[in-house]
């Protein structure tokens, strides 16, 4: 199981804008195969600051997700909204609280 956090910095003027096509594809990102759990966070500080969290079964999972058309459509329109380049994380679980 692998999670994934990716950090968006938005221009203020485009949040609504990634709000609603993020309300639009969660459903459908939610139910890729091997997908367990997306989260998306906002900045308590700096709100054009987004995080998505999710969790998958295996890299190959989150990897076969990311050539898809449905990857390719979302992540093309999301990637015209930033105000700079996003950053992405893949991390492994290597302690569970009880």
């Amino acid at each position: 199981m692998i999670t994934r956090v990716v950090k968006m910095h938005f221009r203020k003027e485009t949040i609504s804008d990634f709000l609603l096509h993020f309300e639009k594809h969660k459903n459908t990102i939610r139910q890729q195969p091997g997908c367990q759990l997306l989260v998306l966070y906002q900045d308590v500080e700096i709100p054009e600051i987004f995080f998505t969290y999710s969790i998958w079964d295996s890299e190959k999972h989150l990897n076969l997700y990311r050539k898809t058309a449905l990857f390719n459509e979302i992540w093309a329109y999301t990637k015209t909204l930033f105000k700079d380049k996003p950053l992405t994380w893949s991390l492994a679980e290597i302690h569970k609280l009880p």
